[in-house]
């Protein structure tokens, strides 16, 4: 054992110098608005630009040099739903036991235990460990997630109301802010351009380029002081056991949920491909997305507990998921 220990912690301080960056962002945008050095009216503009300018054009390139087949992996899309469907009713089950929570707050805290970080953090974290071929696993999860996952628990967050077309309503919603948000539009006209083989001319391609290359650090830096303002901003007190659970879920049940589904897949014949199954299951070692923090308070629902979630999933993701990549990579 002892020989083996140096080779151990090698491969632990490659996989950090990777990871380091991308979350001592998050910790700059986090201590740059919780000091108000970082003004709480320019992160609506920071996340402006991040959401309809620097991220599309990421995954717009992403999606146009990744081969097609990929993008349109049914064996995939097939294991991550089952895993998104069964950690929303795990964690929805959970909150609700004793009619603890009502339908609204457990339904974003079942989002937000699904919904990994992926477009903000995901993609480039990703790419930077595993290189290229891992954009496109982790492209499709991020359309599933915005189409399906948010979907489904905006509707169920409705089952409070007494109306009874509330859910309906809440679906339509959630299809409304799907067509609305640039990222899903950006994933298609890239798998577009794979599939005809086009390339955008060359000017456009370098401007697109340059907004793809600030897309990361950005985003990195503006989930931190979304995460700042969020905690700023709550007054209301959250029990421990009303997050702590839900971030750990997100950090440990999720991967271990995606891990053994997939295999259970490949076991049963499904023909996924190993290296994409080792590409979602990190994507659902990934912290909890920071986007669920301003649905849950659109909703009506406790953004504070949300935030909280968010933000411990932020924290202890530094070494829970390089302990992932530790063990898959």
């Amino acid at each position: 054992m002892p020989p083996a220990l140096p080779v151990t912690i090698r491969v632990v301080l490659s996989i950090l110098l990777v990871t380091f960056p991308f979350f001592a962002l998050v910790l700059c945008g986090y201590l740059a608005a919780r000091s108000l050095m970082l003004p709480h009216a320019a992160i609506p503009g920071l996340n402006s630009f991040v959401l309809y300018f620097a991220l599309p054009c990421m995954l717009y390139r992403f999606g146009a040099s990744t081969p097609i087949a990929q993008l349109l992996d049914a064996s995939l899309v097939l294991v991550y739903l089952v895993c998104a469907v069964l950690m929303v009713g795990l964690t929805i089950a959970f909150s609700r036991r004793g009619h603890r929570m009502g339908w609204n707050d457990a339904s974003f805290g079942a989002l937000v235990a699904a919904f990994p970080n992926t477009g903000f953090m995901g993609v480039p974290l990703l790419v930077a460990l595993l290189g290229a071929p891992a954009a496109g696993p982790a492209i499709v999860t991020i359309a599933l997630d915005m189409l399906v996952t948010s979907s489904l628990c905006i509707a169920l967050s409705r089952l409070d109301g007494a109306d009874q077309h509330g859910a309906a309503r809440a679906a339509r919603l959630a299809l409304r802010g799907v067509l609305a948000n640039p990222l899903p539009w950006s994933i298609v006209l890239g798998a577009l351009a794979s599939a005809l083989g086009f390339v955008l001319p060359k000017p456009l391609m370098s401007t697109v380029g340059l907004l793809a290359d600030a897309a990361a650090p950005v985003a990195l830096f503006t989930i931190g002081a979304v995460l700042a303002r969020s905690q700023m901003n709550s007054m209301k007190r959250t029990p421990l056991r009303d997050y702590v659970p839900v971030a750990l879920m997100k950090l440990v049940v999720h991967p271990l949920l995606v891990g053994g589904v997939g295999l259970v897949a490949i076991a049963g014949g499904l023909p996924l491909d190993r290296f994409a199954l080792t590409v979602v299951v990190l994507v659902a070692a990934l912290p909890s997305a920071s986007n669920v923090a301003m649905l849950a308070e659109r909703f009506g629902a406790d953004n504070g507990r949300i935030a909280r979630i968010i933000l411990l999933s932020t924290v202890l993701a530094f070494f829970s998921f390089s302990a992932a990549v530790a063990l898959l990579a």
